[in-house]
């Protein structure tokens, strides 16, 4: 017994030790510099210089935005909340906004829902093609949305839902099942069968089974989802600007681009702060559940 023990531990340091003669490379300072710290500065340059660029357009004074010769692009002199006020109190945009979030949250809830119980038969019920099942599934989601958009327009014509939210509610799973079903059968994969196999053997019933033991192991998974399909309804622009009309019921993505732009005259102003304004909830909702979304996404990967 200690032998093996002795072997065990002498396994862990091996492998420790290898792993740190691996990183070894990094730890003269020029090369740590060119291999970790410059990828990195790059990476964060391009990742946050559209929100930088943002936030200047939407405070600049309409000289600034125009004269681009006479004051810097990448600074703001005298800075003006006026854009922000004009969006706020000037315009339908907290309607807008509502809008939005009513549709995403409503059509996310749906679409998890279906997800839910499609992941679990396909991964834990096991029947014949289920594997099969599954990958036409994801296949789903790969189809572009510009080509479904016009058979779609035509059902949602004929049940009298055009210009309405519900349009969206019921059109946007369309592309949001398919993935998360995806993403969740990844994650359920990773809970262990004899679980479920206890319970069956002292009578639960597979419904009870999803209810009381998969789904709350599942929560990261369940969190991941609907963050993903929550960020695609947020932003959607295609299904949005086809069977939304009137400018009360559009949402955020359309109604920003065609309320503020009068034919070739672009109010950047205002459009930069409405989409400043409009990418606040989704920032503040990554900063919540960020680790949750990354464990399940490497569970999802893993699989």
């Amino acid at each position: 017994m200690s032998n093996h023990n002795h072997q065990d531990t002498a396994s862990v340091t091996t492998g420790v030790n290898d792993a740190s003669e691996g990183m070894s490379y990094l730890d003269g300072g020029i090369r740590k510099l060119i291999h970790v710290y410059l990828p990195l500065s790059i990476i964060m340059v391009v990742l946050i210089f559209p929100f930088y660029w943002m936030v200047l357009t939407s405070i600049k004074p309409d000289a600034q935005l125009i004269n681009m010769d006479k004051f810097n692009p990448f600074w703001v002199v005298e800075p003006t909340f006026k854009h922000i006020q004009k969006l706020l109190f000037e315009s339908e945009y907290p309607r807008w906004l509502w809008n939005t979030m009513y549709v995403s949250v409503v059509a996310t809830a749906l679409s998890l829902f279906a997800s839910v119980f499609a992941a679990y038969a396909l991964v834990r019920i096991r029947f014949k093609g289920a594997e099969l099942v599954g990958a036409m599934i994801f296949l789903a989601y790969l189809v572009p949305p510009s080509i479904l958009f016009i058979p779609l327009a035509t059902i949602i014509q004929a049940y009298g839902l055009f210009d309405s939210p519900m349009a969206l509610i019921l059109v946007y799973p369309t592309i949001l099942i398919p993935f998360s079903t995806w993403l969740l059968m990844g994650y359920f994969k990773t809970i262990p069968y004899e679980l479920e196999e206890c319970a069956l053997i002292d009578g639960a019933t597979r419904l009870q089974i999803l209810v009381k033991i998969i789904l709350p192991l599942a929560v990261p998974g369940l969190i991941s989802a609907s963050i993903f399909s929550l960020t695609l309804c947020w932003n959607e622009f295609i299904y949005a600007l086809t069977f939304l009309s009137s400018t009360q019921n559009k949402t955020v993505p359309v109604a920003i681009v065609s309320e503020f732009v009068d034919g070739d005259i672009y109010r950047w102003g205002s459009l930069m702060a409405g989409a400043l304004v409009g990418s606040l909830p989704l920032v503040i909702l990554y900063s919540f559940f960020v680790e949750h979304y990354v464990s399940a996404m490497t569970g999802a990967v893993k699989e």
